[in-house]
């Protein structure tokens, strides 16, 4: 099976590194072209415009950093739509808009290939390893096509149900790490203000209820003061508004959320849009005169799952 991999950003490279390594057929695109060159040394080949790997590959995955990067990959000049056709899938593993998705499922299902969502979860570092967790939206034969490949890139890959469930399940899951983040950070400046050593502080939180997968990976980057999660400003910006616009349009009132966006409008604002999300913790460092940081303690994350194939997690009930 051909894949065809565009968009080689902090995730998009490490996932495509996996499947190079797991000796898939690969070719690859960015619209940067130094981007590409560790992947053509691991055995990948240049893919060509978009619309050129869709002649190509019988999958073609992007990985891209906005809805609208999305559409100018499947609707553009050299886009999937003038090389895509029947027997072919597209898979969207950005975190996007689900209105968006379905405007260009639509658009790729008229000249007769399929499409799933498929964003994930888990981290730069997790994708790097094939220990992330995948999402996958579409119907089951499409998933049953693609499973083979998602498990090499997955560990754990949970099949949503129709198109675009994946989409929106991952907006809500990065708003609860997102709010992870601002939650960790308070309790860290809390403890310090109280005089208690942060690097203390993290192993409390770790054995109690207080734990969490993004306190195992993103409090490191803070105590350590490398504070580079591979996840910036920005994104988290588009992510969470994201999933405020989708309680908005339910008409559910959220509390949190709105002042999720206003914290991180204002530290994007401040420090600038490609400015580390954990650079969070400075607003409080900042406001308080503490130093967040535990000397000499160690920023490497935590990957509780070596590489290997993964499975399909099926869904309780």
């Amino acid at each position: 099976m051909r894949v065809g991999f565009i968009g080689l950003g902090n995730v998009g490279a490490k996932l495509a590194g996996t499947l190079a390594r797991n000796g898939v057929d690969l070719a690859v695109h960015d619209l940067d072209p130094g981007a590409m060159a560790p992947l053509l040394a691991a055995g990948a080949r240049a893919g060509g415009s978009p619309a050129q790997m869709a002649r190509d590959c019988d999958i073609v995955i992007t990985c891209l950093p906005s809805p609208a990067a999305s559409a100018a990959a499947v609707e553009g000049p050299d886009g999937l739509l003038q090389g895509i056709g029947p027997g072919k899938i597209w898979v969207e593993m950005s975190t996007t808009d689900e209105a968006v998705m379905q405007q260009l499922a639509t658009r790729i299902a008229e000249v007769g290939a399929e499409v799933a969502d498929c964003p994930v979860s888990g981290g730069c570092h997790r994708a790097a390893t094939g220990n992330i967790a995948i999402f996958a939206g579409c119907d089951r034969p499409v998933f049953d096509r693609l499973l083979p490949v998602l498990t090499i890139l997955g560990r754990q890959v949970l099949h949503t149900g129709p198109l675009g469930s994946a989409s929106v399940l991952k907006v809500m899951t990065n708003y609860l790490a997102t709010l992870h983040l601002v939650g960790l950070t308070e309790a860290f400046t809390v403890m310090k203000a109280a005089g208690i050593d942060p690097g203390l502080t993290y192993e409390a939180i770790r054995i109690s209820s207080g734990n969490s997968f993004v306190h195992e990976t993103e409090s490191r980057m803070i105590l350590s003061g490398s504070r580079d999660i591979g996840f910036t400003m920005d994104l988290v910006n588009k992510d969470i508004g994201l999933f405020q616009t989708l309680a908005e349009d339910l008409r559910v009132p959220l509390e949190l959320s709105p002042l999720l966006c206003y914290i991180f409008a204002e530290a994007e604002a401040r420090m600038g849009p490609r400015a580390q999300s954990d650079r969070i913790i400075e607003r409080l460092e900042e406001a308080t005169g503490l130093s967040i940081l535990a000397p000499g303690f160690d920023p490497v994350l935590v990957d509780d799952e070596p590489e290997g194939r993964g499975h399909e997690v099926r869904p309780a009930g």
